[in-house]
């Protein structure tokens, strides 16, 4: 069964968590204690209504807070297909947070409260599932109920939406009117907006096609682990553990190991299940070689004709994580793939005004949760691509190399190999 990975976001009290707990809970995730425990809590509260943001919000912080801090990862599943929510914060201070849950989905689903309108944090959070190359987004019009059901708000923001996103790289936008508190258009069609005739919510998410999305023509694979057992049975076994990042690997292909350019070809794919006749984005498999080559972890196997970028000159976009600011001649651990190595901030080019897309080139540092476009030198040659190519050999981190924190998050843009 095919899963769909999203990212919810949005601003502060747009509905988030109360919309992924009734998605829960329209589609039967809850069990009957955890639902009988959140109307407890929400009557305890003093809310006339089962609150389902209570579904979602883990940290007793966020719930005694009433608010959303960390990512929460959610699972649940219908006849249809399985998803993994990531529910993001709608705080500005949080919007590296957001990153994390945007980095690894499929899509984006936007909430916006619909007597508010479009907030600084929605543009925000449709600016970073854009640098992100999340394919398609969804703009939810939350609390339609609150302004009794009428089309034209509804339209109105929509409008106003289209014409920011024109600016941005989505190439799938979606609009629906939902109410989360009461379900109207999550799960089944509402009676009070006969005007809309689009899908429900939980129908376009389990119908969207997302196979396309996934990078099949350039075969990228990251070692991960050299795999040689010791014992009788299996003593000239060699194969090389790892994630497929791209492309299509079968028995047969010839393919070439980076850094040494060396050529081969695959002799046999082995999975958890036994030998398999083609391996595919994003299965974790082994591959064996034909020929007894010098191979490591960090290598890329990938093809003579379509070999990732060999390059120690890295041009990135990079949100900051930390409350000490990146700044020009820093030196940071950088992590690729499977690959470690040390890098230095040649150049800060410009930090990204997120709400007007404006580029501040007199900018000499990146404050925790600020984007901005840097130049790298990394001390080894890492295998790249550009992420609008390939989101897993086109991302890394920064490391703090004295705390061992993730100080940052980066997409390359370009290289000057």
């Amino acid at each position: 069964m095919e899963m769909l990975r999203f990212a919810t976001a949005g601003s502060v009290d747009d509905g988030k968590s109360t919309l992924i707990g009734r998605l829960l809970l329209d589609s039967k995730q809850i069990f009957e204690d955890q639902l009988e425990a959140v109307e407890k809590t929400s009557r305890e509260k003093g809310f006339d209504y089962t609150n389902l943001a209570l579904l979602t919000d883990g940290l007793r912080s966020e719930r005694e807070q009433g608010i959303t801090i960390d990512v929460a990862y959610r699972y649940f599943a219908t006849p249809k297909r399985k998803f993994i929510i990531a529910d993001t914060p709608g705080h500005v201070q949080y919007t590296r947070n957001m990153v994390t849950g945007a980095s690894t989905a499929d899509l984006a689903l936007v909430l916006i409260d619909a007597r508010k309108g479009i907030l600084e944090q929605s543009r925000r959070h449709a600016v970073i599932a854009s640098l992100l190359r999340v394919s398609h987004l969804v703009l939810c019009v939350n609390k339609m109920d609150l302004v009794d059901w009428e089309e034209d708000v509804f339209n109105s923001i929509c409008e106003e939406f289209s014409e920011f996103a024109a600016k941005l790289d989505i190439p799938d936008l979606t609009f629906i009117p939902i109410s989360a508190l009461n379900g109207d258009n999550v799960t089944t069609h509402s009676d009070h907006m006969p005007w809309y005739g689009g899908p429900t919510l939980l129908y376009h998410l389990e119908h969207l096609y997302i196979a396309s999305d996934r990078n099949l023509i350039d075969p990228r694979f990251p070692v991960q682990y050299v795999i040689r057992p010791m014992s009788n049975e299996h003593h000239d076994y060699r194969g090389y553990a790892g994630q497929v990042s791209g492309g299509t690997f079968r028995p047969g292909d010839e393919v070439m190991v980076l850094p040494s350019g060396m050529t081969t070809t695959i002799a046999g794919i082995d999975s958890f299940d036994g030998p398999i006749s083609e391996a595919v984005p994003p299965m974790s498999v082994t591959i064996r070689l034909t020929d007894n080559l010098d191979v490591s972890r960090g290598d890329m196997i990938c093809r003579p004709r379509n070999a990732s970028v060999a390059t120690q000159d890295v041009d990135a976009m990079v949100c900051w994580f930390t409350e000490r600011p990146l700044s020009e001649r820093t030196t940071y651990g950088i992590k690729h793939t499977t690959n470690n190595a040390r890098c230095q901030v040649r150049d800060l080019a410009y930090r990204l005004d997120i709400n007007t897309l404006s580029r501040d080139e007199s900018a000499t540092e990146l404050n925790m949760n600020e984007i901005g476009r840097v130049q790298l030198r990394v001390t080894a040659p890492l295998f790249v691509d550009e992420y609008r190519r390939n989101r897993m050999t086109g991302s890394f981190i920064l490391i703090d190399e004295g705390t061992n924190e993730t100080v940052g998050a980066g997409m390359i843009i370009g290289t000057d190999a």
